[in-house]
């Protein structure tokens, strides 16, 4: 699980990792400490190689919402982000998680294929819908997202 002191680097890996969007440090402090139970850091020989954030959504407890998910380029094609949901799912917290959401930019391919590999393996449906719109929610500053919804799973 990560820790507080890991918040600077899955910075430092986010930022090193485009497509994906820039969170302030405080924020991955926040992802770090208050959600470590729901998110995971990979590391070797003291290198973060991998970082996933996520939540379960209040109210709806049965849900995780993936926030962000980093691997370091000399780890990627290896399943490393498959291996943290799956870590992240097989913990206490999570054993009433039936389901699985995380929004989508239409041009990030390597999600798109994460997480339809992921219902794959799980056999469940993958549900995609418009959820935050470019021009409505991001005022034209940011590609629209879209929510995946992958389940019910055992």
């Amino acid at each position: 699980m990560p820790e507080a002191t890991d918040g600077s680097r899955v910075y430092d890996l986010v930022a090193a990792s485009p497509p994906l969007d820039q969170n302030s440090m405080y924020a991955n402090l926040l992802q770090c400490s208050h959600f470590a139970g729901t998110s995971a850091v990979a590391e070797s020989d003291n290198r973060l190689l991998g970082s996933l954030s996520a939540y379960l959504i209040p109210g709806r407890e049965d849900t995780l919402f993936v926030w962000q998910v980093a691997v370091h380029e000399d780890a990627r094609g290896m399943g490393m982000a498959s291996r943290m949901i799956d870590h992240i799912l097989s913990r206490p917290l999570c054993s009433g998680v039936r389901f699985i959401e995380t929004t989508i930019t239409r041009d990030n391919g390597a999600s798109r294929k994460l997480f339809a590999s992921i219902a794959r393996r799980r056999k469940c449906e993958i549900a995609e819908t418009e959820f935050f719109t470019k021009e409505r929610h991001f005022d034209g500053r940011h590609d629209s997202e879209f929510l995946f919804r992958i389940g019910p799973f055992a």
